[in-house]
């Protein structure tokens, strides 16, 4: 689930970083918490700002908190705390299949997708839809007709609409062909949803099963939820709950070329293919498979952004990991307080310490 206002600045503040400098007299931390005290950093639950494995910031905060649209309430947010991540979700399963395909348990992105779902003959027969290749769904240019720029309140919503669908994966498959793939950008979570699909059929096990097994268990991570729809289904689009800590150790593995202590976990190939821009976003912003990106070739941001504020920045050059939660769901200005955290205190730091 993810505020289609989140699109907006993504990337332009991180580029334009060298305008901003500061002298930093205090710690970080006792800066994010002078901000958040005066009101600078709405809904804010906490932030983590690693740089080359250096731990510059960790931070936590009292909120307003859901767990997947159900209310719990104010909750005092620690380094234990599970919290939503909410569309962030769809890059750690773009990470996934990355791991099930070096694995030979799921097809290469150029595979014809429909082909994948035999279940669905009827639908791999009507015309159009077998140019639609896996890769499509990776990038979301699938071409079919998708709506999320609805509330997630209102059942009109495509994915709240495949939620409650009897079968999810048939409602995704079936949606009418708006163009060829390919093409725009379509924001889906019934892309994401399909991807995941690839991943339990091919490996045989629940996408949260499979998650625990190849990634969660070897960066030793322990504590998680994957939460599923009234089907049993886990949600891909957005059903995962982590630890912020446990995000940014993500992140790091993401900004150390897939690898943990000298074991590769994701396959640095598939990184470089995630993080090749196949469409575009808005100016600034491009899609990879799963992951937004700005910066370049050179210079490589990827980016993870969920509803609520919910976000996990990337650059793998200079190894800068930021990670942050907050409590803005459904709020269109909710990426200002994460986009905030990231420029405003992570970049500033990053940039004095690369001068010294």
């Amino acid at each position: 689930m993810l505020a289609r206002s989140t699109f907006l600045a993504l990337a332009t503040p991180f580029l334009a970083a060298s305008m901003f400098t500061s002298a930093h007299a205090q710690s970080l931390d006792q800066e994010l918490k002078a901000s958040f005290e005066a009101g600078d950093l709405p809904g804010l639950h906490g932030a983590i700002i690693d740089f080359r494995h250096k731990r510059l910031a960790e931070v936590y905060f009292p909120g307003e908190d859901e767990r997947w649209g159900d209310p719990l309430g104010v909750r005092d947010h620690g380094p234990d705390t599970l919290h939503d991540l909410r569309s962030v979700t769809k890059s750690v399963v773009g990470l996934l299949y990355g791991i099930a395909l070096s694995e030979g348990k799921v097809a290469s992105p150029d595979a014809p997708l429909y082909a994948q779902f035999p279940e669905y003959a009827d639908l791999m027969n009507e015309p159009g839809r077998n140019r639609i290749l896996v890769r499509h769904a990776l990038s979301m240019q699938m071409g079919l007709e998708w709506n999320e720029n609805l509330p997630y309140s209102d059942p009109r919503n495509s994915e709240i609409a495949m939620e409650n669908a009897p079968d999810r994966y048939r409602y995704v498959l079936e949606r009418p062909i708006r163009e060829a793939p390919g093409g725009s950008w379509i924001y889906s979570g019934g892309s994401v949803a399909l991807v995941g699909k690839l991943i339990e059929k091919g490996t045989g096990m629940k996408l949260d099963a499979y998650a625990a097994k190849v990634l969660f268990e070897p960066l030793g991570i322990d504590s998680y939820e994957w939460i599923s729809g009234k089907d049993g289904e886990p949600s891909a689009a957005s059903g995962l709950r982590l630890t912020l800590p446990e995000l940014a150790k993500i992140g790091q593995l993401v900004a150390d070329g897939g690898k943990f202590e000298e074991k590769q976990i994701i396959p640095a190939e598939w990184l470089d293919v995630s993080f090749k821009p196949r469409a575009k976003v808005d100016d600034r912003t491009r899609y990879g498979y799963l992951w937004y990106l700005a910066g370049g070739d050179a210079r490589t941001i990827a980016i993870a952004v969920g509803n609520g504020g919910q976000r996990l920045t990337v650059q793998p050059q200079v190894g800068l990991v930021v990670a942050s939660f907050a409590g803005r769901y459904n709020d269109p200005g909710a990426w200002q307080t994460s986009l905030k955290v990231l420029l405003d205190f992570a970049i500033p730091q990053a940039k004095r310490l690369m001068a010294q």
